[in-house]
């Protein structure tokens, strides 16, 4: 990647981050703006968001609270090279703190998004595809994840990658596919709290 086009991106980061803070907002609580309650393993918002034009989709959920645990919950990325009604791709969990702050990038089994599969190298080749550019439900929070695929794009395609290499060495006693395995959920992550 470009480190002219890493670095805009991180700008972008922080202009979205800044802005909101002004208001005394985050992206998380810009994400959540219109929920009185938050529940667990719920979409938000509702029906997820998706670009039209750039085949970007995302909804943020969490998951029931843990003690001790830094995260409140996730932003899962995906793509729809073939329209709102093709197959879908997750390209990325993006899990922030309580206060929308960057915790991490994960990738997932197929199994907890019901995804469409490809392999790496395909999805790697998606990843400068996503890109939501709609004013709802927030246009700083969908130029936030934009940005952060964007700035994190090297990172993100080396999660893509140990996940396949994870499942392709991964084996269970019962016969159920990798891909299918509910003790394997969480494949590679990158902290980035502590990076």
């Amino acid at each position: 990647m470009n480190p002219e086009v890493r670095e805009r991106a991180l700008a972008e980061i922080a202009l979205c981050e800044r802005i909101l803070a002004k208001d005394g907002l985050s992206v998380l609580s810009e994400a959540l703006r219109d929920v009185s309650e938050i529940d667990s393993w719920t979409h938000y918002p509702p029906g997820d968001v998706f670009d039209r034009s750039s085949g970007a989709q995302w909804f943020y959920h969490c998951h029931p609270p843990v003690d001790g645990a830094g995260e409140h919950g996730h932003f899962h990325c995906f793509l729809r090279p073939g329209g709102e009604d093709g197959p879908i791709h997750h390209l990325i969990a993006v899990g922030v703190d309580a206060y929308g702050r960057l915790r991490r990038l994960f990738t997932v089994n197929r199994w907890v998004v019901e995804e469409d599969w490809l392999d790496a190298e395909q999805v790697v080749k998606l990843l400068p595809r996503f890109n939501v550019e709609l004013a709802r439900p927030s246009y700083l929070v969908n130029r936030w994840l934009t940005a952060v695929i964007t700035a994190y794009e090297e990172d993100i395609a080396g999660l893509i990658r140990e996940r396949d290499r994870i499942l392709r060495g991964h084996t269970t006693s019962d016969g159920v596919s990798a891909l299918e395995d509910r003790a394997l959920e969480v494949i590679s992550e990158f902290n980035l709290a502590e990076s």
